[in-house]
């Protein structure tokens, strides 16, 4: 039997694990999480056949951030990053309403300091993921990809 060894501990797992049972971190399995980003900008040159594909029609003005879905139920949507905060879970009263119950009601939130976003966990139960590293709270950085739940949104600043 083949184990998967928690990057995080050490632990050894069972292959079928995705939550390391020691620890708690996330168990990576590359065949399965990793994905290699193209080294064109993939709001301009996304590819036609791909699924999974951001697909974008323009440019994100200077200052501006916006987080497209790149995987889950509404692929493609867009969501920009404006006012000083935004919220992001699974009931209406969020400005980014993400309907899976793999997120939370009150999952995350998106907040400007400086010239800088962050995206905070707000204690959800699947966690908030930056570049497939659980964060509490994590800088956002030009094609980051944050997973909030089965969704996976990829930032991108002007």
């Amino acid at each position: 039997m083949e184990y998967v060894f928690c990057n995080q501990c050490g632990h050894r797992n069972p292959p079928s694990s995705t939550f390391c049972s020691a620890c708690g971190a996330v168990v990576d399995k590359p065949s399965l999480r990793t994905s290699v980003l193209p080294k064109t900008d993939p709001l301009l040159d996304a590819a036609g056949d791909d699924d999974n594909a951001v697909v974008y029609g323009g440019e994100v003005a200077p200052g501006e951030v916006m987080l497209v879905v790149r995987q889950g139920a509404e692929i493609g949507t867009r969501y920009s990053l404006s006012g000083h905060q935004v919220s992001a879970g699974r009931v209406p009263d969020n400005d980014i309403v993400l309907d899976d119950f793999t997120v939370s009601r009150q999952h995350a939130i998106f907040v400007q300091q400086g010239s800088a976003w962050l995206v905070r966990d707000l204690g959800s139960l699947n966690g908030t993921y930056v570049n497939s590293r659980r964060v509490e709270e994590a800088a956002l950085n030009h094609g980051d990809e944050i997973q909030i739940g089965r969704f996976r949104l990829v930032a991108f600043f002007g």
